[in-house]
């Protein structure tokens, strides 16, 4: 290769870090240095000791310290490196991709502050190619980029980095949290199972932080939310200030709430004009008997508000029990609806699951022998079932309608076409992993990385500013 058609650098270029999320960076190539060295600043380690991750912040435009960037990489050393002006310090060594004049390979790059500098990035001899050639009386022989390309970061690609993420559950040895920790591993995140119940916070503060055993948590991300019923109040509150703190939430508290109270999920999909069993409420005992007749007569179903996993959910097969049993729960104090059974369903449903308004996989669970409820939880069987495709855009509707990106809606097949019977928040991945052989906790992670970008509080660049850049470049 003649060195007219070798690969030829100035002094300075202008180059991206795509797996940063830093699609435009103005870099100094120094061939007097063998280390590349990044600026980065709240530099803060953290992951497994096998795995080390590191988070840092970048303003990557010098004269806009308004622009700031959160990046994470996997860390392959520490290393003692020794500046122009003899002072050495232990930085943080990662590996990522270099894109420059549409030429991409990875460099190891240092993290320091580099905040007087004039480069944000320092290009060394280690990262240059064999065949480049560097021309020390020249600048920018590639071409050149604008900061403004962060203007549009939002609406670019997700990038591909490492994420911290934290599992809201009581229950962290449970298949479906040992799932979303292996899936979530195996893309290279860092995932922390939290107990919520152990969670407590401090509100009010100009920096709001959830603490935990003794010290505050750091700053996630991404939280994956399974809450138990049991807790479902105490569990939104937490869940609203890891929202506060700027964490990607994939249920919100507010979604998973709405989900929650079976007569609110009913009145909004009702409104929404998704067809469900017939369902009737009243608070009255004195409206025992005509609420009955509103759910169509015996038989019917009736439901505590607050059931889970076909726990509280009881068939009562002729009028005299269902009276029983409303008076009976009332009696209790307790908050109930009444439904229409749905006899041709014949004990079974179709869960279809839910990931960005996308089924991903469905299962159809049959009840045991002398039961009605097809919940595997409590004995019910699942096996893998092709949905149509009204049941599968009732089923993201239904997800839609409650604010749900992650949901297993329960369907009943009937010959006037699919009723949705629940939209269940936090649903089980052992069944519909086992019926569908689909990787459903992988898809959750995949979700999770095309919704979750590098942070940034950035500014629209004005004309003057982008007069300025334009000039500063040549």
């Amino acid at each position: 290769m003649t060195q007219s058609e070798s690969f030829q650098l100035g002094w300075e270029e202008w180059l991206s870090l795509p797996d940063l999320g830093l699609p435009a960076i103005k870099a100094k190539i120094d061939t007097g240095a063998r280390t590349s060295a990044l600026h980065a600043s709240v530099i803060e380690p953290f992951g497994p000791s096998d795995a080390p991750q590191v988070r840092f912040l970048i303003q990557p435009d010098p004269s806009n310290p308004s622009l700031e960037v959160t990046c994470s990489a996997p860390v392959v050393d520490r290393r003692d490196v020794t500046s122009s002006n003899g002072e050495t310090e232990l930085r943080y060594v990662i590996q990522t991709d270099v894109e420059i004049g549409g030429r991409r390979w990875p460099i190891q790059l240092t993290l320091t502050n580099r905040e007087s500098m004039t480069y944000r990035m320092l290009f060394g001899r280690g990262a240059i190619q064999p065949d480049m050639i560097v021309n020390a009386n020249a600048s920018f022989l590639q071409p050149k980029l604008d900061f403004a390309a962060y203007a549009g970061l939002p609406k670019k690609r997700p990038v591909k980095r490492p994420l911290r993420i934290a599992l809201l559950t009581r229950e962290p040895r449970n298949y479906s949290s040992l799932r979303l920790i292996e899936a979530a591993q195996a893309r290279g995140h860092v995932i922390e199972a939290i107990d919520t119940a152990r969670c407590y916070m401090q509100i009010g503060t100009t920096h709001p932080q959830v603490h935990y055993d003794g010290k505050a948590l750091p700053r996630y991300d991404a939280v994956i939310p399974r809450i138990g019923a049991g807790i479902t109040g105490y569990g939104l509150a937490v869940l609203r200030q890891f929202t506060n703190t700027g964490a990607f939430c994939l249920n919100s508290a507010s979604a998973i709430g709405h989900s929650r109270d079976k007569l609110m999920a009913h009145q909004l999909l009702a409104r929404a004009k998704i067809d469900m069993p017939v369902t009737a409420f009243a608070h009255s005992p004195k409206d025992t008997k005509d609420l009955i007749s509103l759910a169509g007569g015996a038989p019917v179903v009736v439901k505590l508000l607050s059931s889970t996993q076909g726990k509280g959910v009881v068939l009562a097969e002729t009028r005299k029990a269902a009276e029983s049993l409303t008076d009976a729960f009332r009696g209790l104090d307790a908050n109930f609806l009444v439904q229409e059974f749905v006899e041709e369903a014949a004990g079974t449903d179709v869960r279809a699951f839910v990931i960005g308004n996308k089924v991903v996989g469905a299962m159809k669970r049959q009840a045991q022998k002398g039961e009605f409820r097809s919940n595997l939880h409590r004995g019910g069987t699942a096996s893998t079932i092709k949905l149509s495709r009204l049941e599968r855009e009732t089923a993201r509707e239904a997800a839609k309608v409650l604010g749900l990106r992650v949901a297993g809606v329960d369907l009943l097949q009937t010959e006037k076409g699919p009723k949705v019977l629940e939209v269940n928040s936090s649903p089980g991945l052992e069944g519909i992993e086992s019926a569908s052989g689909k990787d459903i906790a992988g898809l959750i992670i995949e979700h999770l990385e095309s919704q979750v970008r590098p942070l940034s509080r950035i500014r629209e660049p004005s004309a003057r500013q982008r007069r300025q850049n334009k000039l500063s470049e040549s």
